[in-house]
């Protein structure tokens, strides 16, 4: 578990459904119209919608804002390993 009192700060604000912004963000690792995998401060983090696109990318600041609609936001427990996995399964579908 993440020790509160040395990890940074993160936020993320949804408008709708339809605006993403997400701070704390180090890495944007993969994305396509259905999917981001996002390395955060807090660990990976997928969203996984339609017609998902960049509206800001900042990787010095560690912003970013997503346009499109939102379906689901979820924490990657294995990092790494299954963030790989993942990406390489998208590719050779």
């Amino acid at each position: 578990m993440i020790d509160q009192g040395k990890a940074k700060r993160q936020e993320v604000k949804m408008l709708n459904r339809k605006v993403l912004e997400i701070s704390g963000v180090s890495n944007l690792e993969s994305f396509d119209s259905e999917e981001f995998l996002l390395e955060t401060d807090c660990g990976f983090l997928t969203i996984k919608g339609q017609n998902l696109h960049i509206k800001h990318l900042s990787l010095e600041q560690g912003l970013v804002a997503i346009e499109g609609l939102v379906h689901s936001l979820a924490y990657l427990d294995g990092q790494a390993p299954e963030k790989s996995k993942g990406l390489f399964g998208k590719l050779f579908k």
